[in-house]
């Protein structure tokens, strides 16, 4: 009981400073983690051993952590080392393409293709959007995208607030298409199990869906505002060529290979056995060899604070856990539904949504973990249905505010450096709709499919 209630605090004062948002969120996590391993495990359940198996050290030297020649299902407690190397990874190879200039060349070609006319970039930035966010970080998409969409209105002469949000709305969506898409997804599936493929056939097809719903919605929100200046004339020869963003042909080149490869790796990794700690692994350290004198300063890129931050976060979780909270929050939503696979569902997806709106869905999504894998061992329900549930209501959830997920942080900061000021209302009239249409689509489509 002591152990209970120690875990239940220490995460909800986690919970509540990572909101108020007046300290580093690493830091936070980090301290709470070194109390739940001293007073939870240590004086409320009196288990070395707890404190070991949460930290899971160990498992980074064992064969099945790089390599499986089948796939595994089983649940990973505590630290979950795969998701933080993978993540490590994928950070590397993105600060290497953005080095060369991949992105800003990436958005000027397709700006150049659509002859610069504005309702066209509108709805193919937007796609450019989601593609990126599956495979890509969506806080690197949008701070790529937001840039070149705010130097291309400044030239064409149009306001770049209804395409930043657009975008940053896509990028949400498109995070929840593949594993590798949004931090959540990558919990979850390197928590249970799952494939890239797994996750393109089952979330990708309902994020594929839903962005023909999400770009005709924005299109009509929108119309009037990019068409206020149609009948400016512009001088196309004084726009920047798309050519003029790589600053490295050879670097290019490579770091373009690299970006492919990872998407042939990841696609093919229940094929060929190899983790994804293992590529993502792999993938940094072909970014760093081809980076050669640039090597040291792309390490020193990485985003090492929210490496920390997920260390700590499976620390506190995994308190939770091993305490028997999260047993019981699932007998509670088991309890609830009444047993009935419809309300299950609609409580999965719908409590997500609204949880990931006011507060980081990283956390949420991890600790929502054991509580899926608990209600599908004691309602008789598939696993792998409530994870695509709460994979498209945490992703999803968090595009209704300007605080719900990092992508919106980051548009928003962009905007207002260049004296672009998007408020509470101005974002959520328009996001929230959005967020409604995709979460109602989401329900429907989930039913159809599963059910």
């Amino acid at each position: 009981m002591l152990a209970q209630i120690l875990a239940i605090t220490i995460f909800l004062v986690m919970f509540v400073l990572v909101i108020i948002d007046k300290w580093e969120r690493y830091i936070i996590t980090l301290i709470c983690a070194a109390i739940t391993l001293i007073s939870v495990f240590g004086i409320g359940l009196h288990s070395f051993q707890a404190i070991i198996d949460t930290l899971n050290v160990t498992s980074i030297f064992e064969l099945e952590f790089w390599y499986s020649a089948g796939e595994s299902s089983e649940i990973t407690s505590g630290i979950n080392w795969s998701t933080i190397i993978f993540i490590a990874g994928m950070m590397i190879m993105v600060e290497g393409m953005a080095h060369v200039g991949f992105f800003r060349w990436l958005c000027m070609r397709i700006a150049r293709l659509v002859k610069y006319k504005v309702v066209p970039i509108f709805v193919t930035f937007m796609i450019l959007s989601s593609f990126l966010a599956m495979f890509i970080d969506s806080i690197t998409v949008i701070l790529f995208l937001a840039a070149v969409t705010i130097e291309l209105s400044q030239l064409l002469k149009f306001n770049p607030v209804p395409m930043i949000l657009s975008e940053v709305f896509c990028a949400n969506l498109g995070g929840s298409a593949t594993m590798c898409g949004d931090p959540p997804n990558i919990i979850i599936g390197t928590s249970l199990g799952y494939s890239f493929t797994d996750f393109v056939t089952n979330t990708g097809l309902i994020a594929g869906i839903c962005l023909i719903f999400v770009v005709l919605y924005f299109y009509f929100v929108f119309r009037k505002e990019l068409l206020k200046n149609k009948g400016q004339q512009i001088d196309l020869a004084t726009l920047p060529s798309p050519e003029s963003a790589i600053k490295s042909k050879s670097g290019f080149a490579v770091s373009t290979c690299i970006f492919l490869l990872a998407i042939v790796l990841l696609i093919t990794h229940a094929m060929t056995g190899l983790s994804v700690a293992f590529i993502g692994a792999f993938i940094a350290i072909l970014t760093l060899i081809a980076a050669g004198k640039s090597a040291l300063m792309l390490l020193k890129k990485v985003d090492y604070k929210t490496l920390l931050f997920f260390v700590g976060l499976f620390v506190v979780v995994g308190g939770l856990e091993r305490t028997g909270i999260l047993t019981l929050m699932s007998n509670m939503i088991g309890k609830i539904s009444g047993g009935n696979f419809y309300v299950m569902l609609a409580i999965i997806i719908w409590i997500s949504a609204i949880a990931s709106a006011f507060i980081d869905n990283i956390p949420f999504a991890a600790t929502m973990i054991p509580v899926i894998n608990n209600l599908a061992a004691t309602q008789g329900i598939s696993l792998s249905v409530l994870a695509w549930a709460l994979a498209m209501g945490t992703d999803i959830g968090g595009s209704a505010t300007p605080i719900g997920a990092s992508a919106n942080v980051v548009g928003i900061a962009t905007a207002a450096k260049n004296g672009h000021i998007i408020k509470w209302g101005r974002y959520c009239k328009v996001m929230v709709p959005a967020t409604m249409i995709v979460l109602v689509l989401t329900t429907i489509l989930v039913y159809i499919r599963y059910l």
